[in-house]
């Protein structure tokens, strides 16, 4: 419609104000901001479609501007606080085997899902306990973490809130053999600990 004032000429990515008042938001370090931006982008190469089934590669994350080593601790800072899910864990190794990861964004619609996504991010009540979350993602070490499941492929929007990958400079690290296993992050603060528990029920 001619003088409309509200078009966007081209494709775009759209986000709650809401969800950008939250604390979780808030208090996202800059590496996890670019994290959630280029799996956003890869969302819109898909055409806004395969959420939960999004493979972006270390290489791309590189490219968008993301040191290497602040890659993992920032995908974990995204899980911890409910704005993006490991849906399948990626593997290393000769190209032949290797594959990345692949990630939903929990604020958007997800096939097989009612609704316009899970929305974890809004479980975060306080900047405090934001905070908390946030820094006990990041500083997470993969040796302190224990696997409880036997595969990290999950239904789309059903995931713990405390889902994580393997940290360190190879996060994308699958013993040979072996399934992924579900990752949780340990070493947390009560309050960290309450919100995976409210998650699991």
């Amino acid at each position: 419609m001619p003088g409309k004032r509200n078009a966007i000429s081209g494709q775009f990515s759209a986000r709650l104000i809401e969800m950008l008042e939250s604390h979780a938001y808030r208090v996202l370090s800059v590496s996890a901001h670019r994290v959630l931006s280029r799996i956003e982008v890869e969302l819109g190469h898909h055409a806004g479609t395969d959420n939960g089934k999004l493979p972006v590669t270390y290489e791309q994350f590189e490219e968008y501007g993301i040191d290497r080593h602040a890659i993992a601790p920032a995908i974990r800072e995204l899980v911890a606080l409910g704005f993006i899910e490991v849906t399948e864990r990626g593997c290393a190794g000769n190209s032949e085997f290797r594959r990345p990861n692949k990630f939903r964004l929990t604020y958007r619609a997800c096939k097989g899902d009612r609704g316009d996504g899970s929305h974890e991010w809004r479980r975060a009540k306080t900047e405090r306990e934001a905070t908390a979350i946030a820094k006990a993602a990041r500083q997470e070490q993969a040796e302190n973490r224990s696997p409880v499941g036997k595969n990290s492929r999950r239904r789309c929007g059903k995931p713990p809130l405390m889902e994580a990958i393997p940290g360190g400079e190879n996060p994308h690290y699958c013993p040979s053999g072996e399934n992924p296993h579900v990752l949780y992050i340990s070493g947390h603060s009560p309050t960290l600990g309450a919100s995976r528990g409210a998650s699991a029920a």
